[in-house]
């Protein structure tokens, strides 16, 4: 575990005494308002995170913030204790992961005053978006005058060899911008846009810092570092995963520890697997909560090829560094698809076999560059509900229901934290015509909602929405008064064959075996147990199904 001297001088060699004693005066600023008193939150069986825009839902007359905590009870039913708020700053591109201005509200969807009101419901975790700015921030717009946000942004060669650098995108590396000083290339990950910030220079780690801890005195519990695996820029390396990029998460983690060990950092990781879970650290020193990007694809894939095996395997060996981290578990999100996290899990053709299912069921394949230009699938944007059940088909809703659900089920029982996006707790289904509107894939899981036509919707007891949400609730409610989906009890996989994913957590008699049926046909069970969610004696778990097993059964350990 290394000191947080040790990794200013790794990041600053020439200024690290400096750089330390700024970065002291930046916890003093906030340390009054903030009055830590050591206590450090501990996540449980109750927890379970929503993941939404602010503006995903909206009603004539009302900020969209407000109409978020207006009716959020009538979704959650108390069974979600913290939300999600994807970006709510100013911004200019990527429907708000471009920002213009880290510490404003945009107007289009309320104040800091309609968050603080939020904050009183629900716990909250803000997005920290700190690889990049929009190209229209005041930083940026510094940079272009050549003031003292010169050094805040990387000026590569145009004819620089960039080929070493890992990509999450097809669009260029470079972009090329008039500045003071004439015609200047500047690195952009992700879009023209999007311009990443070089935190070589020790302001740009100042002030990320400060933009955090403001984050934390205005309501938020936790803190998502979006895109951190290209944090630190370095012509002639992968440009992901540098010792750097631990270095400024240990920093920040160190900083949050100082003043506010109640607040739990996140990082949104989208990479194969293996790499992901660094990003615990040595599982004091950075992130508490590690996006499960592997999940998602391979929850899809066992329902995809009525085998779930692969994933049995990968569960099997899910481990993380201490009890003070978990992973969050979730499988759909603002996003697409990411297949990334099941690179070396997945065969190649087993990751195509997805691509096809997305395409036949209406949605879309994003994919990134590689060597030698080749592309590669990077994620698959389509509704999870879509992705599992074929929206032009003609499968009775129930089956299309059980199945949704079963798939969620996988992801809430798994040890760690659920997350679960709006749509997928709404039961939406894919929005294509928004893909058609903005031209970006990632739409067709991103519709607006209306809340009065929402209500309407759910209205209907026998409707998707209100099946969906209803069985959802309850998932929920069970879950959190059992303390073997705790993120700390054990976890073991039985092998009741390829058609079903089976999941003992904990022991003893409040040990829950969780047994989930990827397949069209009834699973006998071995024995008879008492199932949890439906309070009822069962035999078999019906195609698509899920039952959990009260006392994990006697038969469970055999």
């Amino acid at each position: 575990m290394s000191t947080l001297a040790e990794d200013l001088a790794l990041l600053y060699p020439s200024c690290a005494d400096e750089v330390g004693a700024a970065l002291d005066a930046v916890l003093a600023r906030h340390a009054e308002a903030l009055r830590p008193d050591g206590r450090r939150r501990t996540w449980t069986q109750r927890d379970a995170i929503l993941i939404t825009y602010a503006d995903s839902l909206s009603a004539p007359g009302q900020a969209p913030l407000a109409t978020l905590a207006d009716i959020l009870p009538r979704l959650t039913d108390g069974t979600i204790p913290t939300v999600h708020l994807l970006p709510f700053y100013p911004w200019t591109s990527d429907d708000g992961f471009s920002v213009v201005d880290y510490l404003a509200v945009d107007p289009a969807v309320g104040t800091w005053h309609d968050v603080a009101h939020l904050r009183r419901q629900v716990e909250l975790m803000f997005d920290a978006v700190i690889n990049h700015v929009s190209a229209s921030s005041p930083w940026f717009a510094g940079f272009l005058a050549d003031d003292e946000h010169r050094d805040w942004f990387l000026v590569v060669d145009e004819d620089a060899d960039t080929s070493s650098i890992v990509r999450p995108r097809t669009l260029p590396l470079l972009t090329g911008f008039d500045t003071a000083r004439g015609r200047e290339h500047v690195w952009t990950t992700f879009s023209a846009d999007q311009v990443d910030l070089n935190y070589a220079e020790p302001a740009v780690l100042l002030a990320v810092l400060d933009v955090v801890l403001t984050y934390v005195r205005r309501g938020a519990s936790v803190i998502r570092l979006d895109a951190v695996t290209y944090l630190w820029k370095e012509l002639g390396t992968s440009g992901v995963h540098l010792p750097q990029t631990h270095a400024v998460i240990r920093v920040l983690r160190a900083a949050l520890d100082a003043v506010a060990p109640d607040v739990t950092l996140i990082t949104e990781t989208n990479v194969p697997h293996a790499e992901n879970v660094s990003y615990f650290g040595d599982g004091h020193d950075e992130a508490q909560l590690v996006y499960n990007f592997a999940l998602p694809p391979l929850v899809l894939h066992s329902f995809v090829a009525g085998d779930a095996s692969a994933l049995s395997a990968w569960a099997a060996g899910l481990t993380t560094p201490s009890q003070e981290t978990s992973f969050f578990n979730f499988l759909a999100s603002h996003d697409g698809v990411g297949v990334r996290g099941a690179e070396g899990i997945l065969a190649a053709a087993d990751l195509t076999a997805l691509a096809d299912r997305v395409h036949a069921h209406g949605g879309h394949v994003s994919y990134r560059a590689v060597e030698d230009g080749e592309r590669v699938p990077y994620e698959l944007n389509i509704n999870y509900f879509d992705a599992l059940s074929d929206p032009a088909g003609d499968e009775p809703l129930a089956t299309q229901v059980a199945r949704f659900l079963t798939a969620q089920s996988i992801m809430a029982t798994l040890p760690g934290v659920p997350g679960i996006y709006l749509h997928s707790l709404l039961g939406s289904r894919g929005w294509p015509a928004g893909v058609a509107l903005t031209g970006a894939n990632r739409s067709i899981n991103r519709e607006k909602l209306d809340r009065d036509t929402l209500l309407a919707e759910l209205s209907h007891p026998d409707g998707r929405r209100a099946r969906v949400l209803r069985g959802y609730q309850r998932l929920l409610r069970v879950r959190s008064g059992q303390a073997a989906f705790d993120p700390r009890a054990s976890a073991a996989v039985i092998d009741l064959g390829p058609g079903a994913f089976a999941l003992l957590r904990g022991s003893g008699p409040e040990a829950v075996l969780a047994v989930h049926n990827v397949t069209a046909e009834p699973l006998p069970l071995p024995a008879a147990g008492h199932d949890l969610l439906t309070d009822a004696e069962v035999a078999a778990v019906p195609p698509f199904g899920t039952v959990w097993l009260n006392g994990g059964a006697p038969w469970a350990a055999s």
